[in-house]
């Protein structure tokens, strides 16, 4: 698989099948993805894996949790502006019509969101943090990471979906793991096996045609 066979196939997949990965396999595409791009070479990022035994002892944790929580960062601008909005707004509803959920059963709705946080049945996930001193350029470097990362699982054969949404449970994640105090937690990233007979994993988000975002001067 080239890096144009790897783009075009990359998916946020929401539905796993428990085929178990093996700490090796995580561990060798972490260090392939250490060589993504890194200003001054900070390599701001801080991963935990959770996986096998630790995946279980997780989401038992994070089931009763009861501790606070207060979000990292707000994820979407509080009032998105056009075109922004329009997407985001069809890869919702592009995906609830997948899962034959209508926009009025708001219970369906948002069970569904709480599969985020167990991973969509996932058996491995990363969470990654960086340190709170870093700013922008040092945040655009984990994306790089991020990215790096699920190309080369795509190329291993896995599939993965990095979650902004864990960021809205930092209480849950930091009580189990016990990160440094400096760090924050960016998102979380589901690993694994799609379930290739789940609707879900049909979605493929739309792409703004080119000439509206890129200008050849």
């Amino acid at each position: 698989m080239n890096v144009s066979e790897a783009m075009a196939a990359r998916r946020s997949f929401r539905n796993f099948l428990d085929t178990p990965v093996p700490n090796e396999v995580l561990a060798q595409l972490l260090r392939d993805a250490s060589r993504a791009p890194s200003g001054g070479n900070l390599q701001p990022w801080r991963i935990y894996v959770i996986n096998d035994v630790a995946m279980v002892k997780f989401l038992s944790h994070a089931s009763t949790y009861s501790g606070p929580e207060m979000p990292e960062y707000v994820v979407y601008p509080p009032s998105l502006k056009e075109p922004y909005r329009s997407s985001r707004f069809k890869c919702g509803e592009d995906m609830y019509a997948l899962l034959g959920i209508p926009r009025d059963d708001k219970p369906a709705r948002y069970a569904h969101l709480d599969r985020n946080f167990i991973f969509f049945g996932a058996p491995a996930a990363l969470f990654v943090y960086v340190d709170r001193i870093m700013g922008p350029p040092q945040w655009s470097d984990l994306g790089m990471f991020l990215q790096s990362f699920m190309l080369l699982a795509q190329e291993a054969g896995l599939e993965t979906c990095a979650q902004e949404a864990w960021a809205r449970k930092p209480g849950t994640v930091r009580s189990f793991i016990d990160p440094p105090e400096e760090l924050m937690l960016f998102c979380g990233c589901a690993i694994g096996h799609a379930n290739p007979e789940a609707p879900v994993n049909q979605l493929v988000t739309d792409r703004e045609p080119l000439e509206n975002w890129a200008t050849f001067l």
